[in-house]
C-alpha cells in the first residue's frame, strides 16, 4: 500500500494541520465511532476558530477521499463552528457516516437554528458539544440534538449527576467526553450515560498475581519460535496444538486480504502462503483477540494497539527507505505498546516472558531510542485534544517528518487496519 495517495487530496492544505481521531465507546465498551479531530499546525494561530477551519476545509477537498477511509465502518464525529454549519462544505460530508458537532462557541441564532433544521430535514444527525451547565444557547439547540457530549472532566460528583439528570431525555443520548479513569467510567454509567470518549480503556490497571491465559503464552510461544527462526515444522506443530489460533489462521488465509487463489484447508499449507513475517504480525494482533467464540475487532484497544503498529511501521520505512526488519520491529513496538493494558501486568514482566530486541525493550519500558522516539510521537498525537501543537510540531521537525508525510502515513495505517485485521473474525 503506498503511502502517497492521501495527499492527492488536498496538497497545499496537508502541511497546514494535524489529524486525530479519538475512540467513541458505548456502554459495553465497544467502539461505535471516532471523533475527527484537526489541529492547526500553524502554532501562531492553532486556536479553536482556526482549528474548526481547518476542519471545514480538510473536510471539502476531502470528499474524493471517502469518510471510510479514515473511519472505516464506525461513524464519524466531525467538528463545526458557526462558519462551517453555514458553508457549503457540509454538503460534502455523507450524512449516513457523519454526525455534526456543534462546538461550545456556536450561538443559538434563529440563523443557526434554521440551518440546524434544514440539515436535520436532509438526514443529518448532531451532537452538542462541550456541555458544562445549561445555558439559552444549549436549551435552544438540545432539541435538535441526536448526542449531547457533557465535558466530565475536573467536573465534581454532585454537579455531574445533576447536569447529567437534566440532560437526559429520551431521545438522545448522553455522552461522556474526557473520561480518563475507570471510576470515571463507572460513575458515568451509573448517572445513565450512554456512550464514553476518553482513554481510560487504554490505561494499565495492574493485578497483583494477575496470570497471562494459556491461550495468550500458546500465541507468545509462537512468536518465540518465530524470533528464534525454529524450523517450520515445529511452528506447525505449536499452532496445531491450539485449536483457537489453528481456526483464526485458517479463517485469516481465506480472506480477500491474504488473497489466496483456492480455498486453504491445512495448517502448513496456510503457514507457507502467509510467511513468517505476516504470521507474526498476525499473532501480534490476535493477542488482542478475546478467547471466545467470535473474536470482536470493535475492541478500542485492539484497533489502538494495531494502529499504533502500522502507523510506526509505516514511519519506519518513511524515515529508513528498505529497511523492511527495521520496520517490522516498528510494527512490533506498536503492537506491544498497550500489552500492559491487556494483561493487566506490569510490561517488564511482558518483556520477561518473550524474546524481544534491546531497542524493543528500551522503547517500550523508558521510550528510549529511535523507536521509543516514534512511540511517543504516536502517543502525543492520540491525545491531540489536549496536546501542544507546538510541541508535535518539535517532534515532527526533530524527525524531519511533515505534518503533510504525517497525514499520509496515518491514512494509509487506517486504511490497512480496516482491511487486513477484519481477517480476523
Amino acid at each position: 500500500m503506498t503511502i502517497a495517495s492521501p495527499l492527492q487530496i488536498a496538497p497545499a492544505l496537508a502541511n497546514h494541520f494535524y489529524l486525530a481521531r479519538q475512540p467513541i465507546l458505548n456502554r459495553s465498551q465497544r467502539l461505535v465511532a471516532y471523533e475527527l479531530l484537526f489541529r492547526n499546525a500553524d502554532t501562531d494561530r492553532a486556536d479553536v476558530t482556526d482549528d474548526a477551519s481547518a476542519t471545514a476545509s480538510v473536510i471539502a477537498h476531502a470528499s474524493e477521499l471517502g469518510m471510510g477511509h479514515v473511519v472505516g465502518d464506525q461513524m464519524a464525529f466531525v467538528n463545526v463552528d458557526t462558519v462551517g454549519l453555514m458553508s457549503d462544505f457540509i454538503r460534502f460530508l455523507p450524512n449516513d457516516k457523519v454526525i455534526l458537532e456543534i462546538l461550545e462557541t456556536v450561538q443559538a441564532t434563529p440563523a443557526v437554528v434554521e440551518r440546524v433544521r434544514e440539515l436535520k430535514e436532509a438526514g443529518f444527525r448532531f451532537a452538542l458539544d462541550d456541555v458544562v451547565a445549561e445555558s439559552e444557547d444549549v436549551s435552544t439547540l438540545q432539541p435538535m440534538m441526536d448526542v449531547i457530549k457533557v465535558d466530565v472532566h475536573h467536573m465534581e460528583p454532585a454537579r455531574l449527576s445533576a447536569l447529567a439528570g437534566s440532560m437526559r431525555n429520551s431521545s438522545q443520548k448522553l455522552l461522556a467526553e474526557k473520561v480518563e479513569t475507570i471510576e470515571e467510567f463507572h460513575q458515568c454509567m451509573d448517572l445513565g450515560f450512554e456512550y464514553f470518549q476518553g482513554y481510560y480503556f487504554a490505561r494499565p490497571v495492574i493485578l497483583s498475581g494477575k496470570k497471562i491465559t494459556p491461550s495468550q503464552l500458546s500465541i507468545l510461544n509462537l512468536l518465540n519460535l518465530l524470533n528464534s527462526d525454529a524450523d517450520q515444522r515445529e511452528i506447525e506443530h505449536s499452532v496445531k496444538h491450539d485449536p483457537l489460533i489453528t481456526l483464526n489462521l485458517l479463517r485469516l488465509v481465506n480472506t480477500p486480504a491474504v488473497g489466496a487463489r483456492f480455498r486453504i484447508n491445512s495448517v502448513g499449507h496456510a503457514l507457507i502462503v502467509l510467511g513468517r513475517r505476516q504470521l507474526q504480525r498476525w499473532l501480534q494482533i490476535l493477542l488482542y483477540v478475546r478467547t471466545g467464540q467470535k473474536p470482536e475487532f470493535d475492541s478500542p484497544l485492539l484497533q489502538m494497539a494495531t494502529t499504533r503498529g502500522k502507523t510506526l511501521e509505516l514511519m519506519v520505512e518513511h524515515l529508513r527507505p528498505g529497511q523492511r526488519t527495521s520496520a517490522d520491529i516498528g510494527f512490533t513496538v506498536g503492537v506491544m505498546s498497550l500489552m500492559d493494558t491487556l494483561f493487566s501486568v506490569q510490561m517488564s514482566e511482558i518483556l520477561d516472558s518473550v524474546n524481544v530486541l534491546d531497542e524493543v525493550r528500551g522503547a517500550l519500558l523508558t521510550r528510549h531510542g529511535d523507536y521509543g522516539r516514534l512511540l511517543t510521537l504516536i502517543e502525543h498525537i492520540e491525545h491531540l485534544q489536549d496536546g501542544d501543537p507546538a510541541v508535535l510540531g518539535r517532534m515532527l521537525s526533530d524527525m524531519h517528518l511533515s505534518p503533510a508525510e504525517l497525514y499520509a502515513i496515518q491514512v494509509a495505517a487506517f486504511e490497512w487496519v480496516n482491511s487486513y485485521t477484519s481477517g480476523i473474525h
